[in-house]
């Protein structure tokens, strides 16, 4: 492994071009200086494409294995998984067996133990493995997790988390796809990133209640989901995940013994991204208008104008990459484990049996 030098960034083989892979991953591999686009894999000819324009110089090939079979493990140092939901297993263990650390996009797996089983696989091959949970570095979330470790709200007693869109008719694709093996639908992919969020924030969960439908005119998949996660410290999260939103509520509102937070719309990073724009020195990067902060208060009525402003820190999606290329390197901690995707995929599971029978289940 060439990249072990701290001064020389490591090669990364990129699995996917499609959405995540483009927009996403490709962008902030590129920004960091930890980092080079060495290889992408897309069987598609308009992204492959579309990947030498915006990356000139990148490897393209048509499969995954490509990047590791004929001793091309010896030319990268990181594989990114951003295929399918239904491929990141087998990708993930393709490239572990071939001796490489691996990033996977969530969710992680299907199941809480094919989680469990990748992580076993990493952790006997003494290689990282590792789950792109970007939402954890939103501006909103690290704003809130300060105000939190501050105390400033007191002890929480409910958390509501929304990931809201107003998408009246489906866009079609696997994403929306309603054959299991898919893993399709708002549950996991929604729903991924606002469990994940919860359980980084009140940790374990003991119990959880959901209701799953499918709500849109030709829809396949799950489109609006409500979750109710019960932690073992006493904190309720409501979470809502859902494209059939005509009026969007707060992002999050958060309801302590002493006062609450409220914060309404989505952190700015995802839609710079998808203008193609990325961060780098010099640049404003995560940050938000000053109308588009949270307020804290008692007894008021944001956003109309009650409660104090709390300035939102700025995102930081860059964050999760350096903090990979550290733990590659053996200078620092994974960001985001396979064991915690595991945990979310635990709750995740839970709510899809919770919908289907009609009742709350004990984890």
């Amino acid at each position: 492994m060439t990249g072990t030098d701290p001064r020389t960034p490591l090669r990364v083989g990129l699995v996917g071009y499609g959405l995540a892979g483009s927009v996403f991953h490709a962008p902030l591999i590129a920004a960091s200086e930890d980092l080079v686009l060495t290889a992408v894999t897309t069987g598609n000819p308009e992204r492959a494409a579309a990947a030498r324009s915006a990356h000139p110089g990148v490897r393209v090939v048509a499969r995954p294995a490509e990047l590791w079979e004929r001793g091309g493990a010896e030319e990268l140092d990181l594989v990114v998984v951003a295929s399918p939901n239904k491929t990141h297993v087998a990708v993930a263990t393709a490239a572990l067996e071939a001796g490489l650390p691996v990033v996977v996009d969530k969710p992680l797996a299907a199941t809480a133990a094919e989680a469990r089983t990748l992580a076993a696989l990493a952790e006997e091959r003494g290689l990282l493995l590792s789950v792109f949970q970007n939402r954890r570095w939103d501006g909103d979330f690290l704003t809130l997790r300060h105000l939190l470790d501050e105390g400033a709200l007191g002890r929480i007693q409910r958390f509501e988390s929304r990931f809201e869109r107003w998408r009246p008719k489906p866009k079609g694709g696997w994403r929306e796809s309603g054959a299991p093996e898919e893993i399709g639908g708002l549950l996991y992919d929604l729903g991924s990133h606002v469990v994940d969020q919860a359980l980084v924030l009140f940790g374990p969960v003991v119990s959880v209640y959901a209701e799953s439908d499918v709500r849109r005119p030709g829809a396949e998949a799950d489109d609006d989901t409500f979750f109710a996660l019960t932690h073992a410290n006493g904190v309720r999260s409501h979470l809502y995940v859902s494209a059939t939103t005509a009026q969007l509520g707060p992002r999050f509102r958060v309801l302590g013994q002493h006062a609450g937070f409220v914060k309404y719309g989505l952190d700015p990073q995802e839609a710079a991204l998808r203008e193609g724009r990325l961060p780098g020195p010099g640049a404003a990067w995560g940050t938000e208008p000053e109308e588009l902060w949270g307020r804290i208060g008692a007894g008021e009525s944001p956003p109309s104008g009650g409660g104090t402003p709390v300035q939102s820190l700025p995102g930081d999606y860059p964050a999760y990459y350096a903090a990979v290329a550290a733990a590659v390197r053996g200078t620092g901690r994974n960001p985001v484990t396979a064991h915690e995707a595991a945990a979310a995929l635990d709750v995740l599971e839970a709510a899809r049996r919770s919908a289907r029978e009609g009742r709350v289940v004990t984890l």
